[in-house]
């Protein structure tokens, strides 16, 4: 498929954020050509007035404005939210790493996320940033559940640009996102990297919207013996798979004394950012 690219001005790169995580993300593209078939971000559709379906088109940000410095200052800046900002038109357009080179004196901690080793290109820039951390997404091991789930690279190249990072002194997370009951098997994904990963995300997989159908018939066709599972956890709203495996993941984490996130419980960790940011401003 031809993505459509254009180039458009923004006022700034910089937006507050609402993710537990950060205090302010920065997308430096709109559109994801990985068109990977669970992703959230297709609600920027609303915003940018594309008509071609998610995944088709790619918007390349530039801005005439510097990164407000004074801004990013002692914050959680995270790069990116609803694009993958080291996609493939990166290699052509470069602008991540134009807007990298503004941050690496910014005395902020950095969390970078990718599923591309196009960000092995930046090492030099990696290590000058002051606070860093970087989360290769990886969700099986795999590859042909991958290539049905995503046109990104390789679960191989993924494992070797931790790996990489790792031994350059760059603090690796393996963001194991979006889980897919059933099929994601966490601790074998561990057994395989724990040896260049610093710490571990986990986010289980929230069906909604256009392609919450499409994956339902993808499971029905690929794996029909785990229908009844998503439908129970899906279409009935029974959360009791996510807790047992919340708990099972907790266990196992603590177990092997392996640092970790558990970000499952989404709306109640926004929730918690809220309420601290909220007796921060009162103290």
């Amino acid at each position: 498929m031809k993505i459509i690219e254009k180039e458009v001005l923004v006022k700034d790169f910089i937006t507050k954020s609402n993710l537990p995580a950060s205090d302010y993300v920065i997308n430096p593209y709109i559109g994801c050509p990985h068109q990977c078939k669970y992703c959230y971000a297709c609600f920027m559709k609303r915003f940018t007035n594309h008509k071609e379906s998610w995944g088709s088109f790619i918007d390349i940000k530039r801005c005439d404005k510097p990164i407000n410095k004074k801004k990013l200052q002692n914050k959680l800046v995270f790069l990116s939210s609803v694009t993958d900002c080291y996609n493939p038109f990166e290699e052509k357009y470069k602008s991540t790493q134009k807007i990298l080179k503004q941050l690496i004196d910014i005395d902020c901690e950095l969390n970078i996320s990718t599923k591309s080793n196009l960000i092995l290109r930046d090492m030099d820039l990696l290590k000058q940033c002051k606070n860093l951390k970087v989360s290769i997404s990886i969700n099986t091991l795999d590859e042909q559940f991958k290539n049905d789930m995503d046109n990104a690279c390789s679960i191989s190249e993924r494992l070797r640009t931790l790996k990489v990072l790792h031994e350059n002194g760059i603090y690796t997370i393996l963001f194991m996102s979006p889980i897919f009951p059933g099929i994601t098997n966490f601790q074998k994904i561990i057994e395989k990297t724990k040896d260049y990963t610093d710490e571990y995300w986990f986010e289980n997989l929230n069906l909604r919207g256009s392609y919450k159908q499409e994956l339902l018939n993808y499971i029905k066709t690929s794996y029909p013996q785990l229908i009844e599972l998503y439908n129970n956890i899906y279409i009935k709203k029974d959360m009791q798979y996510w807790y047992n495996l919340s708990a099972e993941i907790e266990q196992y984490c603590y177990t092997h004394l392996i640092k970790h996130t558990n970000y499952f419980y989404h709306k109640e960790l926004v929730k918690e950012k809220v309420k601290h940011s909220c007796q921060n401003r009162q103290d």
